[in-house]
């Protein structure tokens, strides 16, 4: 398999987490605990299983606590927030909190950047505020904080998991001891959990495929990226989950929306096509 076309399926099934979880908490009876855990359940043996086939020598199944915590504020928020966020909506909110979250972080270990870098910093966080901000077509603050939430956990997650050796077996690992967490949290909300077929399969599709197989497509297509490129192809994903959105979901574009969307990523961009 070509490299574009790698990189085509790891970025469809990065939207194809947003379609799948609102589609799960839309038209099915499961909640977002459950949906939580069996997403993380389920990517933590699909991983697992991949990781078994490779060679005897491979790295054993390594997590990192900090990181799978990470991890599973990352999909816990993720699936709470889209019981109130259209597809579209909730993966700009996400796309943009990530990459704000990543520049950031190099601005604070000491990292340069030009101004037109800083301009489209400052452009992406206004367009985040704006699509946030009080009004007919903004989405609830409650959904949006959590997706702010979620973009910050897995900017965290990401940082913490660039150079590892081997990212499969550190990514196995970490979805394992995010299992954890996740089943405590739906002990603790047993009296509101609620399970159906259709559900149930949503959520093990997106924990198997959109997370476990999209994840490791994506760490063998990493290597042969330039940081410029794979930076800018992720510019993708939200593009995909609003048109998911629209043609799967019957979801519209507002134009609230649009004009956010062009601004973050229109800002995101000058950030990630500036960087050397």
């Amino acid at each position: 398999m070509n490299l574009g076309l790698r990189t085509a399926l790891a970025m469809s099934a990065f939207a194809g987490n947003s379609l799948l979880c609102r589609l799960a908490l839309r038209h099915t009876n499961i909640d977002a605990a459950s949906f939580t855990s069996l997403r993380l359940v389920s990517g933590a043996l699909f991983l697992a299983w991949l990781a078994s086939r490779r060679a005897p020598a491979a790295h054993p199944l390594r997590g990192n606590v900090v990181s799978a915590l990470a991890l599973w504020a990352y999909a816990a928020a993720f699936s709470f927030a889209y019981l109130g966020l259209t597809a579209a909506t909730g993966a700009l909110i996400l796309f943009g909190t990530v990459q704000l979250t990543m520049t950031a972080t190099g601005l604070w270990r000491g990292e340069r950047l030009a101004p037109r870098q800083l301009f489209g910093m400052a452009l992406a966080m206004a367009g985040l505020v704006y699509l946030l901000l009080p009004g007919v077509a903004a989405p609830g603050w409650r959904s949006g904080s959590l997706m702010v939430l979620a973009g910050v956990a897995w900017g965290v997650y990401s940082l913490r998991g660039g150079g590892v050796a081997d990212p499969l077996a550190v990514t196995a690992g970490n979805f394992r001891l995010a299992v954890v967490p996740a089943l405590l949290l739906s002990a603790l909300m047993l009296s509101q959990s609620s399970w159906d077929g259709m559900g149930a399969l949503y959520a093990v599709v997106s924990g198997a495929l959109a997370s476990g197989a999209g994840y490791a497509v994506w760490y063998s297509v990493l290597p042969r990226l330039k940081a410029t490129q794979a930076a800018t192809v992720q510019l993708s994903v939200p593009v995909l989950a609003a048109l998911g959105g629209v043609l799967l979901l019957g979801e519209a574009l507002s134009p609230r929306l649009l004009l956010a969307a062009g601004v973050v990523l229109g800002g995101v961009a000058l950030v990630s096509l500036s960087r050397r």
